[in-house]
């Protein structure tokens, strides 16, 4: 079976001689320019924050499946997952509603989205980005509440319009094949360019099968995370069927689409118009980590899936430039998003299916000013975001169709949020091309009122709950590049979040039923304070090394820690007594780390690329002792050899992570000892090979075997293995 692999093994090897780009993947200047870091086009040598950009060359040489895996596989951001359809980022230890993502300008993140983690980032449709640029350490200053780890900025491509008379036309298809979950995608996007009109619409579809992990075990896993059986209802009931591959997991697979139409209008030279509209949807998604749970020895649940996951936009944006007087360049928008989540469980044996539906509302705006003045760059403005949350919650009768009321996930009375700020984020050169500074303030301001109408599943001892908090963020920051063979940084930000709906008024079960979170109305914010020392390297553009150090107080972090209700630290749920926990400030917490990476020119057509990251956390408990934050990765990186000229480009690349240690497991729970071995989870290591040819300028072929040895492994904290081999085939075609 395995001798199947050697033939496109011995392709990819054997035509190392040609799709290529006459340009490498990974630049060796620092002439490169990003949006992210003041919300205008700057060049990012004169930034002191750590940005990594990845261009949409980068992207579609990945060949990603999501956008989650687009990040992934640069080696220098960290992703959890808990299903197969999912995801959940972290930068420098922090993860989910403590890193924020923003799409062509709209903040993503919501007042539900969770501590724990998120697989939001797959409603992000890789295939049509023009580019994404991670700022990793606190970014307040500029993008306000939740960027205490960092900022993930999207952007995707902007419609052309024609600079003839004749109309523009073009488009792109794509389609794509992987075995190790039979995944099919297609894409295709087109542009409609007038003189003062152009029109861009993208639609892409995937539907990926069963989950098929590696057949290596690692000699510490033994048979953990065979999947030897699994549930199947059959004549009416719930039936254990035994798997007659363990190395499928089964009821991973899931399918999606993604659409994005954008309209732009050109007024005249200085002003221009456009309209982005967006929608993504998915079927239901499998938790897989879930139906893997087993209580008294036997697997619980029957049924546990997210409902169809859908994000819709809608947003409305002016650009002004080149203008004289007050302001050089403006820009406003307004925009609307929809977010629409649910989940489902069923316990094996029982009719009953739990039902749980959330609905969000997102109405946002934003104006920016930037202004030069000789050495100075200043860029300020404003910015909000109202978030207006509905929850409802149904037990169903899979047999009799009867329903019956249950708890919600969020206070069934409403909860809304509102975020507003206003903020400057000024650049002097003072020294032009030698000394530049960076500093920026922004005054933050958050309210949230929840109301918990009907208590009778929970006798809270208050019916609502409501805040407002206020926040002044800033940093400040030095770029000194005393030789263009040299670019040191220091920076000191500060990072700013306010307790959401989610970490103030759920009620959820956490893993294997361990815990029960409760609210806890005496949240308060949350804060870092962030140090940073960075070294750039370049020898005669063959050669670059980069490094970046940073150190974060984090006080009044958020943790998930034992609590009590009306006196009692458990309670029965779900038939079982289980121990309360709840979100609270604890004092102190810091964490520190590095990352570093080296880009060389080995020859006219090899270039290397290695990058490695570091991150420790620690919090103060209230016994005063020293424990591990939740959310910290093991050490992990990229290294990869690539090889491009004309029309070929090959490479080969390996991931790897570190072990996680069970003593550096938190014991929140968010780090999911219970989907870990006996003894926390290995240390890994995967070898991959791409390969693409470009037949002509308008059709190129891809080819790559990924986890070439077939190792079986999980990520720390996830509760789904990671792809076995897999061989993945694109095609790629534009007009």
């Amino acid at each position: 079976m395995r001798h199947k692999y050697l033939l496109p093994v011995a392709f990819a090897i054997g035509t190392l001689n040609a799709y290529g780009q006459n340009d490498t993947l990974h630049t060796l200047t620092l002439n490169e320019f990003v949006f992210s870091s003041n919300k205008f086009r700057e060049n990012k040598k004169n930034i002191a924050q750590q940005i990594q950009v990845i261009s949409s060359k980068e992207a579609s040489w990945a060949m990603p499946q999501t956008t989650a895996t687009l990040l992934e596989q640069t080696g220098n951001v960290f992703v959890q997952r808990s299903q197969a359809g999912g995801g959940s980022a972290a930068l420098r230890g922090f993860e989910a509603s403590r890193i924020l993502m923003v799409i062509d300008g709209v903040r993503m993140n919501n007042a539900i989205y969770r501590a724990g983690h998120l697989q939001n980032i797959i409603t992000v449709d890789n295939n049509i980005l023009d580019r994404t640029e991670v700022l990793f350490g606190p970014s307040s200053t500029l993008y306000g509440s939740d960027a205490l780890g960092g900022v993930i900025v999207f952007k995707t491509k902007k419609p052309e319009l024609s600079t003839s008379k004749n109309p523009l036309f073009s488009a792109n298809v794509m389609t794509r094949y992987s075995s190790a979950n039979s995944e099919g995608t297609g894409h295709i996007d087109f542009n409609i360019g007038l003189k003062r009109f152009a029109f861009l619409t993208s639609v892409t579809y995937s539907k990926f099968g069963d989950l098929r992990q590696g057949s290596h075990n690692n000699p510490f896993y033994g048979s953990f995370g065979m999947r030897n059986e699994y549930i199947e209802r059959i004549n009416g009931i719930d039936s254990i069927v035994a798997n007659p591959n363990p190395h499928i997991q089964k009821n991973s697979g899931y399918s999606q689409y993604d659409i994005l139409q954008k309209i732009l209008f050109r007024q005249n030279n200085k002003l221009t118009h456009s309209l982005n509209l967006q929608l993504s949807n998915s079927s239901n998604i499998p938790r897989y980590d879930r139906l893997t749970d087993t209580r008294n020895g036997k697997l619980r649940f029957a049924e546990w899936y997210y409902g169809p996951q859908k994000r819709s936009m809608a947003a409305y944006q002016i650009d002004a430039v080149k203008l004289n007087g007050l302001f050089n360049e403006i820009t406003a928008g307004i925009n609307y998003q929809s977010i629409e989540e649910s989940r489902h469980q069923r316990n094996i044996g029982s009719n009953a299916l739990q039902q749980r539906y959330e609905n969000v509302d997102v109405v946002g705006y934003n104006i920016d000013f930037r202004k030069m003045l000789r050495k100075h760059e200043l860029t300020f403005g404003t910015d909000g975001q109202y978030n207006n949350v509905r929850s409802t919650a149904r037990e169903y009768d899979i047999i009799t169709e009867a329903e019956a009321p249950l708890d919600t996930r969020y206070p069934n009375g409403g909860s809304n949020m509102y975020y507003g700020a206003i903020y400057a984020q000024h650049l002097y050169k003072i020294i032009n091309n030698k000394l530049i500074l960076n500093d920026g303030l922004r005054l933050n301001y958050v309210s949230l009122n929840s109301t918990f109408n009907d208590t009778s599943f929970y006798p809270f001892p208050f019916n609502k709950a409501s805040q407002s908090n206020t926040a002044l963020s800033g940093n400040i920051g030095l770029v000194f590049m005393p030789h263009k063979r040299w670019r040191i940084t220091g920076n000191g930000s500060t990072g700013f979040r306010s307790p959401n709906i989610d970490d103030l008024a759920k009620v959820f079960e956490s893993a294997a039923g361990a815990n029960l979170f409760v609210p806890n109305p005496n949240l308060k914010p949350e804060y870092t304070y962030n140090a940073d020392l960075g070294v750039n390297y370049i020898v005669d553009n063959n050669l670059k090394i980069e490094a970046t150090g940073f150190y974060t107080w984090f006080r009044n972090a958020i943790i998930a820690d034992k609590y009590s209700l009306n006196g009692q630290d458990s309670i029965v749920y779900d038939g079982k007594l289980t121990a309360v926990m709840a979100n609270q400030n604890k004092a102190k917490a810091y964490l520190y780390g590095f990352n570093a990476a080296i880009t060389a020119k080995l020859s006219q057509y090899v270039s290397l690329y290695s990058a490695v990251s570091f991150t420790y956390g620690r919090y103060m408990n209230a016994a005063g002792a020293e424990v591990p934050l939740d959310h910290i990765p093991p050490v992990f990186g990229k290294t990869s050899v690539i090889y491009n000229q004309r029309r070929f480009t090959g490479e080969v690349f390996a991931l790897y992570n570190g072990w996680k240690r069970l003593q550096d497991y938190s014991p929140s729970g968010e780090d999911n000892l219970v989907y870990a071995t006996a003894q926390g989870m290995p240390s890994w290591y995967t070898i991959n090979i791409r390969t693409g040819y470009k037949l002509n300028e308008n059709l190129g072929v891809q080819l790559a075997l990924e986890n070439l040895l077939d190792q079986s492994y999980r990520q720390f904290a996830s509760g789904i293995h990671a792809p076995g081999r897999n061989l993945v085939i694109t095609v790629r075609g534009s007009l």
